[in-house]
């Protein structure tokens, strides 16, 4: 359950703690079970569990949901690492039991994302936090991280007006392999030396980030708005290419389109014929405003990777 939790507040904000609370507690008829409760907590590096047993017949439901209550206050302030004084009012014949705590590195967190536990990690570099909830995302592989996706998202967000820019990079592939632990951490490095925020999902489809990241902006080149916009990546199925991305607009979701070479010609977003009822989706960025003909790809080949 705090696990749960910690997935749906981190599409909200970061850092978050996910907290799982259930019970069973007096009623007004006698129960044959025990009366007890069980609690959990989840940070990025922590994950706490207790059960409680209480002493049947000794509180009324009132007094032993104000136990599990205080005992759940106390739970969450050490979750925080804030200092306590809580009284939990247990007494000896109440028994805590099957209390438990593991901590996570790096490495086991981003092991827990590849294998889908968590939804995404934020490596929140960039001391910019200024600019409001909503996020400016530019997703990609960065193998390398180059001056086209820098200027790229300077210029989306110039255009968008509000918004933190961030970069996001997938650690699942569509096509390929994941990458390894190894792999995210040696990207990663490139955002921290110059101070950019990077987030880690495992999430390659846009329909899924959409769900991840809803409300957000995503900056994206021609070239992936145009196989965004066909049906051919939707088996073949014009109508399910607009349920897809309808699902995206009602996230809140939106696409910036910067100009791009596609077949080796430079195209703009007014190039492709968008859907009618998906046009507001898609704002271009002028290619006055942003033209930089270069990949990582391109660097790669040249440096004979």
């Amino acid at each position: 359950m705090a696990l749960l939790a910690y997935n749906r507040a981190l599409k909200l904000s970061s850092p978050v703690l996910g907290v799982g609370f259930t019970g069973s507690l007096a009623t007004t008829r006698p129960k044959q079970g025990d009366h007890r409760f069980h609690l959990s907590t989840r940070t990025s590096d922590r994950h706490w569990a207790s059960t409680v047993t209480l002493s049947k017949g000794l509180r009324s439901r009132d007094q032993e949901e104000k136990v599990s209550s205080y005992f759940l206050l106390k739970a969450i302030a050490n979750a925080c690492k804030v200092s306590s004084t809580f009284d939990s009012e247990l007494t000896e014949s109440d028994v805590v039991a099957d209390e438990c705590e593991r901590f996570f590195d790096e490495d086991k967190e981003l092991e827990q994302l590849i294998n889908g536990q968590i939804c995404f990690k934020v490596y929140p570099f960039s001391s910019d936090k200024s600019n409001g909830d909503r996020k400016i995302i530019l997703p990609g592989s960065f193998n390398p991280l180059h001056d086209g996706h820098l200027k790229l998202l300077e210029a989306a967000t110039s255009i968008c007006g509000d918004g933190y820019p961030c970069f996001e990079l997938s650690a699942i592939n569509a096509d390929k392999p994941p990458l390894s632990i190894p792999q995210i951490k040696e990207r990663v490095m490139q955002f921290e030396k110059i101070g950019k925020t990077v987030i880690i999902s495992n999430q390659p489809y846009f329909y899924k980030k959409a769900e991840l990241f809803p409300g957000s902006a995503f900056v994206i080149g021609a070239d992936t708005a145009v196989r965004l916009i066909n049906p051919k990546y939707y088996d073949g199925s014009y109508d399910r290419m607009i349920e897809t991305l309808s699902g995206c607009k009602r996230t809140g979701c939106t696409f910036i389109v910067a100009g791009r070479k596609v077949d080796g010609t430079f195209k703009v977003l007014e190039d492709f014929d968008v859907p009618e009822v998906l046009k507001d989706m898609f704002v271009p960025i002028p290619a006055e405003r942003f033209r930089m003909d270069i990949s990582s790809t391109e660097i790669r080949r040249s440096c004979g990777l």
